[in-house]
């Protein structure tokens, strides 16, 4: 009901992760797990300048949960951001090739350029849970002339422990936007 993860039995109606954390986002989905083929498709995507995968990304998510994205209404696309250093070294922002495509096929205006990330993190997959946290405290801030809109979705590649849409969705809502949505490629296996 909030992160999308898949749930051992149908009875319940959130993961053992949002069942025992609060999360600032109000609710997402992602395309598949995060399993072969799908983890090997979106490495070639974000490290071997496979772009293209990201147009077929985002017509999949717009074909899946167009219905869903349109019912939460968002005033907005934010991809969430790289820091400059590793956006220099990679030479895109996955998650904005992403958002610009679901923004034109949806007709939803993509801001790509308000949500900086301040900080140079370590990778997150590298850490685990409380890390993931740590590592990502202050990471992410919001230009001084980003005016607040009732709804964002945000978009990035994988959901893993939460943690990075979490700190986005915070530092929106203390800026004054209403609610926040997710979607990603892919998600973790769940509880």
């Amino acid at each position: 009901m909030q992160c999308g993860k898949p749930l051992r039995c149908k009875e319940q109606e959130y993961c053992y992760d949002c069942m025992r954390v609060h999360h600032w986002y109000d609710q997402g989905c992602a395309l598949w797990l995060h399993r072969e083929p799908v983890s090997t498709s979106i490495y070639q995507f974000k490290y071997h300048n496979q772009r293209v995968y990201g147009e077929f990304y985002a017509e999949e998510l717009a074909r899946v949960y167009g219905h869903m994205i349109r019912g939460w209404g968002p005033d907005l696309i934010m991809p969430v951001p790289l820091h400059k250093k590793r956006r220099r070294k990679r030479g895109y922002n996955q998650a904005g090739v992403l958002g610009r495509r679901l923004g034109r096929l949806l007709g939803i205006r993509v801001d790509d350029k308000s949500l900086l990330r301040r900080v140079y993190t370590d990778p997150q997959k590298k850490l685990g849970r409380l890390e993931r946290k740590k590592n990502l405290r202050n990471a992410f801030a919001l230009k001084e002339s980003f005016k607040p809109v009732p709804v964002v979705l945000l978009v990035d590649d994988i959901y893993t422990t939460g943690n990075t849409i979490d700190t986005v969705s915070e530092v929106l809502k203390k800026k004054g936007v209403e609610k926040v949505y997710f979607l990603t490629i892919s998600i973790g296996q769940g509880y």
